[in-house]
């Protein structure tokens, strides 16, 4: 891999990483299914104007869209607001990788290896160390929502898997296009009595600069870029870098909250980080050392 394109690779994943960090500033000002619908609305208007829908039957792009963005982050800032950190749920969310492979496992018949056994094991032996340090950083709520967040992910990659090679910049905005209408209803259901004391046209800069953090940065330029990096080189190569999503969200949230990095919040990172690296390493290593 090609240092610059390296050098991207770490950009997107910073970027992702400090997100967490942006929703709770967004948060602070917004209710969280306003701000996934005002997130999406903004990231499918005007692009949907200028770029064609993905070759693949709109049926599918809707599956996609209500479940990737719909689904996934209406349970993930209503996780946030309900009790989580920034660099807790930026940890916690990683654990998408393995529900997409139990998913994968249920519905796709695909068979699960020895090392994904292991890593999985080990992930979630973090998440249990999260589980039973309960208290002011996270809350059962938060920790249930966010894991539901993670299961919505995976489900879908699983869609997204369905769709084979598609243009993921078209496939973002076109979903965008589908996520936001069933917030906005879902919002005016639950959150009807904040809309007022919200104040969308009267947000301050730092509630402007964290709605255009997440629908240009994160979301158009964050998958454009990571879209960009997979059709170069193989997924295997590039999706390592997703493990230092937690890591930057980490430092972010302390940075700028002042969140403490507690013994055991340091060990349910590891244990989730080096599960991750199980996952996508354990196999290969192995079959290196044998030959050797």
């Amino acid at each position: 891999m090609r240092l610059h394109h390296m050098a991207l690779a770490i950009l997107v994943t910073m970027i992702w990483g400090y997100n967490f960090v942006v929703i709770k500033i967004g948060l602070a000002e917004i209710p969280p299914l306003l701000f996934c619908a005002l997130r999406f609305f903004l990231a499918a208007f005007p692009a949907v104007l200028f770029i064609r829908r993905p070759a693949v039957p709109f049926s599918r792009v809707i599956a996609f869209g209500l479940v990737m963005f719909t689904l996934q982050f209406a349970l993930l800032f209503t996780g946030m607001q309900a009790g989580t950190t920034a660099g807790l749920a930026s940890l916690i969310l990683q654990i998408q990788v393995f529900f997409t492979i139990a998913l994968a496992v249920v519905f796709l018949a695909e068979r699960l290896s020895v090392w994904q056994i292991v890593g999985a094991s080990t992930a979630f032996s973090g998440i249990g160390l999260i589980a039973v340090n309960l208290g002011g950083e996270i809350s059962l709520p938060g920790l249930v929502l966010i894991l539901a967040a993670a299961a919505s992910w995976g489900l879908g990659n699983l869609i997204a898997k369905k769709l084979g090679k598609v243009d993921m910049l078209a496939l973002v905005v076109w979903s965008s296009l589908v996520a936001w209408p069933p917030l906005v209803i879902l919002s005016f259901l639950l959150e009807a009595s904040r809309w007022a004391e919200a104040g969308i046209l009267n947000l301050s800069w730092p509630g402007i600069g964290a709605v255009a953090y997440i629908v240009y940065l994160s979301t158009l330029l964050g998958f454009a870029a990571w879209s960009w990096l997979l059709s170069r080189y193989p997924a295997v190569t590039v999706a390592p870098f997703t493990l230092l999503v937690p890591l930057f969200g980490f430092a972010s949230s302390a940075l700028v909250f002042g969140e403490p990095l507690h013994a055991w919040k340091i060990g349910a990172a590891t244990l989730i980080v080096v599960g991750l690296g199980i996952n996508l390493f354990g196999a290969r290593l192995a079959f290196r050392f044998r030959r050797a």
